[in-house]
C-alpha cells in the first residue's frame, strides 16, 4: 500500500514536500486583512498587480534551487500548478483586483497524520490559491487509499469578518504589539478563519 501523506511530527527526517512556485506572482491590493503588511516607506505601497518579471525570476530561481538541494537529499519534491494570479476574485460578498501567488503551500495546506486540510484563509486575494495545489491533491487521494482530503468551511469573508479601521496609521508600533499579545488581529470572531503555518 502506497502512504504517500504521512506526517505525525516535526523531527522525523522529511521524505516528501511540496515547494512553491513564483510563476505570474502578484502584489494583492490592498483588503481588510492586508492593509498593514507592506511597511509605510515601502516603495511597494499602494502598488499591487503582477510583480516585476525580474523578482518573479530570482524567486523561481530560489524555489528551484530549494527543490534540487531536497532532492539531492533523497527528498521527493512535488509542485503546483500555478494558476494566472492576475484576474479578480469576485464572490457576492467581496471583490478584489487580484490575486497573489503559490509561493508558501505551508500557508495554504495543513498536514496533519494522513490527513491534508485546506485551510479558510483571511486574504481575500487568497480565495482561489489552493486551486493550485487541487492536481497534487488528487493524485495523491487516487494514489494513497489512506490520505485524508479536507476542507475547512469555505469562509465568506464578507466585512462582517474584519475589524474596520484596525489598521490606523495613528496608531503607534507599541500599541500594534500590545494587540498582538492580547490575540486581538484584524479578523473577527463572525466565521471560521486561518491559515495553515
Amino acid at each position: 500500500m502506497t502512504k504517500i501523506v504521512n506526517s505525525w511530527n516535526d523531527f522525523d527526517p522529511l521524505k516528501h514536500v511540496i515547494v512553491g512556485r513564483a510563476d505570474h506572482s502578484c502584489v494583492p491590493p490592498e483588503e481588510p486583512a492586508t492593509s498593514e503588511k507592506v511597511p509605510i516607506d515601502s516603495p511597494m505601497r499602494g502598488m499591487w498587480g503582477p510583480r516585476p518579471l525580474e523578482t518573479v525570476e530570482k524567486a523561481n530561481a530560489q524555489l528551484d534551487n530549494l527543490a534540487r538541494v531536497l532532492e539531492e537529499r533523497g527528498v521527493k519534491v512535488d509542485r503546483p500548478s500555478p494558476l494566472q494570479w492576475n484576474q479578480p476574485v469576485i464572490t457576492p460578498d467581496f471583490r478584489t483586483g487580484s490575486m497573489m501567488t503559490c509561493m508558501p503551500p505551508r500557508d495554504t495546506l495543513l498536514t496533519i497524520g494522513n490527513e491534508i486540510i485546506e485551510a479558510a484563509m483571511s486574504f481575500r486575494c487568497r480565495y482561489w490559491e489552493y486551486l493550485a495545489f487541487r492536481p497534487l491533491l488528487s493524485q495523491y487521494f487516487n494514489e494513497d487509499p489512506e490520505f485524508l482530503w479536507s476542507q475547512a468551511p469555505r469562509p465568506r469573508l464578507s466585512d462582517k469578518s474584519y475589524k474596520h479601521n484596525y489598521y490606523d496609521e495613528r496608531i503607534s508600533l507599541e500599541e500594534r504589539l500590545v494587540r498582538t499579545a492580547n490575540k486581538d488581529f484584524v479578523t473577527t470572531e463572525e466565521e471560521i478563519l486561518f491559515d495553515a503555518a
